[in-house]
């Protein structure tokens, strides 16, 4: 049955001198499916709109994107420049670092008035336009997604996603004319060259693969051959597992590894180009290797028996786990987050308390000293370009935006490095009177939380201040300083920006990514509501004041907390989220997070994830905050369906008085896919809806 949307506009008026409407959702009939599941019975009333290729889902969404953006439009005016702003900053010149092949220049460039970014070289003094995804698609709704080089440079496979579907098309390109080589390949996660760069490794995904949660299968491709000619080299058992295959670039290796998100179940290696039969070096259901090979000598990043992870090392002739030797021990403070080897030393970037520092070492993995960064900010990456023979060392703030120095690695024991600017943005984002802090804070049980805090100079700690406070807390990824960029807009006008390192990340290493996982996943709930709760107590805001915002697994986060405690926020910014957490896995690819979440259809997983599944926890009666939910159409990660079943729910929940709007990108997936001017509409509207509902 095709219900009939009407939209009734009710005025009412705020306390201070704001009219504000009383927000009626579009109808949302309830259709209640009942499952017992280890016991327990539950009921579905909005299962319905899971099928969004159904017709009446189709106009149900398109009726909620269309009253939320007819509620906020009507109800929340226009903050003065704040467009302007969001405009000067994403269409504007965007560069992006020089990449250096053997002796070839490559960059890509998204000019004013451009949809997307396009691929360039700089031959002969000249810049070459090699790739514009806007030949391919005029609308400018598919965008660049990956590039694979061969050695010398000379030819490129380019790959692009329609509206952030995340399936790519590659295109093999001659990086002397530009000219596309052949026919485009298809349906494709990934592609990598292989050492004879006849054939690539092709990661093979397609929509109906997806549709059915199948694995992606690594194939051996010949280019300009046909694909019903590609061999198949490795098909993981379960959707929930990924695979790799890959030639080391500095010896003569092939590595094959499979594994979930966290563990290598099996790591491989033959002599590249021959017929023998991979050997198996390492195997573990619990910890992961990654390797890199370099002559005779094979390095292992690993968190074997190590949460803050170490190196190891081992000889090609005896690569088994038996005979690797520790290089750089794993030590309790501090985590190891990468390295890179030079010919002559060995770098790493350890962190510690989530500021991160450049270490300079023997290729033995004795210390010779810490490098000092040319001025103050966060280590964010390291690498040695053998090609070149530089070091290229990126340094991020919050005040500027991200910087790359270059370093002749020869003179890495000198008193007083050169350290050459060799990239750096240019934002018109003002940051002269921003400053910002870093604190730690207890949660619920004691345990110490780091936040950064960012406002303007002065700020008066009253109690009244507009309060963002952001978190993600999963997936071993966790926070590190890194330049505000549109937020200054928000913290400018008075706003407080606030980002909480919640378990679940690796702020302190793998310890802390499992202290926020599986049946530890409240941690990360506690964490992130001790952090208003701090931001409270310390004078920066109260509950009127204090919006949240996460996307993805944060999206999981704003869910589980707005329902946890619906007085402590204002409003809530939620999205691309994971909302039915009983039925995730069924969905797309989300076998992949079994690792991080558990698995529904084991009793002990489902009992646990049935205590915080945002879509199952919405307490009758409650009136929870303002939320603006968000989702992609064409998300290949996340089912839109979260968000559109935790929107009905919401709204027709008793005691519902706040907005809940749903607000769909039909041309965007996990938060990619969008054109220029699609984003500028989709920031305005965001940060509107959020500084209006914190009074700003």
């Amino acid at each position: 049955m095709m219900y009939r949307f009407n939209l009734f506009i009710l005025l009412i008026f705020a306390g201070m001198n704001t009219g504000l409407a009383q927000y009626f959702f579009p109808n949302t009939p309830a259709r209640p499916v009942t499952d017992t599941l280890h016991g327990y019975t539950l009921t579905d009333p909005y299962r319905w709109l899971e099928d969004k290729d159904d017709p009446e889902v189709k106009a149900w969404t398109q009726a909620q994107h269309d009253a939320t953006l007819h509620f906020v439009n009507t109800q929340f005016d226009d903050i003065p420049g704040l467009r302007a702003e969001i405009q000067a900053y994403i269409d504007r010149d965007v560069e992006s670092p020089m990449q250096l092949v053997a002796d070839r220049q490559f960059y890509t460039l998204r000019r004013k008035g451009d949809k997307q970014s396009k691929l360039y070289t700089r031959l002969d003094g000249k810049d070459l336009l090699l790739f514009d995804p806007e030949q391919i698609d005029p609308s400018g709704k598919s965008a660049l997604s990956g590039r694979s080089f061969t050695k010398d440079g000379s030819r490129v496979a380019v790959g692009i996603q329609s509206k952030g579907a995340e399936i790519n098309t590659y295109y093999i390109v001659d990086t002397r004319t530009g000219k596309i080589l052949g026919d485009p390949i298809e349906g494709l996660r990934g592609f990598a060259w292989t050492d004879d760069e006849a054939h690539a490794y092709i990661w093979v995904r397609t929509q109906e693969m997806i549709n059915a949660q199948q694995p992606i299968e690594i194939r051996l491709h010949k280019i300009g051959s046909a694909r019903a000619t590609d061999q198949t080299l490795l098909v993981p058992e379960d959707a929930k597992n990924t695979g790799s295959v890959f030639d080391a670039r500095y010896s003569d290796l092939t590595f094959f590894s499979e594994g979930d998100f966290y563990a290598t179940h099996s790591l491989r290696m033959k002599r590249t180009g021959s017929n023998d039969n991979p050997q198996e070096i390492y195997a573990n259901q619990k910890y992961r290797a990654s390797p890199y090979a370099i002559g005779e000598k094979i390095y292992f990043y690993t968190n074997h028996e190590a949460p803050n992870f170490k190196l190891m090392v081992a000889d090609k002739k005896r690569p088994g786990f038996e005979h690797w030797k520790e290089l750089v021990p794993e030590r309790e403070d501090v985590v190891l987050e990468s390295y890179t080897i030079t010919d002559d030393y060995l770098i790493t970037v350890e962190k510690k308390d989530v500021l991160s520092r450049m270490v300079l070492r023997q290729l033995d993995g004795t210390i010779i000293k810490e490098i000092e960064a040319p001025e103050v900010g966060n280590i964010a990456s390291a690498s040695y370009n053998r090609d070149v023979d530089a070091l290229f060392v990126g340094l991020s703030t919050f005040t500027s935006p991200y910087k790359i120095f270059r370093l002749d690695p020869a003179q890495l024991e000198s008193q007083k490095l050169d350290w050459e600017l060799y990239y750096e943005q240019d934002a018109p984002i003002d940051t002269d009177e921003l400053e910002a802090k870093i604190v730690f804070y207890p949660s619920k049980d004691g345990v110490k939380v780091p936040l950064f805090i960012v406002h303007k100079k002065g700020l008066k700690l009253d109690g009244n201040n507009p309060t963002l406070l952001y978190g993600y807390g999963g997936f071993n990824i966790g926070i590190s300083p890194s330049f505000v960029g549109l937020r200054a807009a928000f913290i400018n006008r008075g706003g407080v920006y606030a980002h909480a390192g919640l378990r679940g990340g690796d702020e302190y290493g793998e310890s802390w990514h499992e202290d926020g996982m599986l049946m530890n996943k409240q941690n990360t709930f506690d964490d992130f509501i001790a952090a208003g709760e701090y931001l409270i107590r310390e004078g920066y805001t109260n509950t009127g004041k204090l919006g949240i915002e996460g996307g993805s697994n944060g999206g999981l986060l704003v869910g589980a907390v707005i329902t946890q405690r619906p007085d402590l926020f204002k409003a809530a910014i939620c999205g691309v989220p994971l909302l039915d957490m009983v039925r995730f896995h069924k969905f797309l690819i989300a076998r992949y997070w079994i690792p991080e979440y558990g698995d529904p259809d084991k009793k002990e997983d489902f009992q646990n994830i049935l205590t915080y599944s945002p879509y199952h926890n919405i307490r009758m009666g409650i009136d929870h905050p303002a939320t603006l939910i968000t989702a992609g159409e064409n998300d290949s990660r996340v089912d839109p369906l979260h968000a559109k079943k935790f929107a009905a729910a919401l709204q027709n929940n008793l005691g519902q008085k706040n907005p809940i709007l749903l607000y769909i990108n039909y041309d965007s997936g996990h938060g990619s896919g969008q054109s220029t001017d699609q984003l500028i509409d989709y920031y305005e509207f965001r940060y509107r809806f959020m500084m209006r509902q914190l009074g700003m």
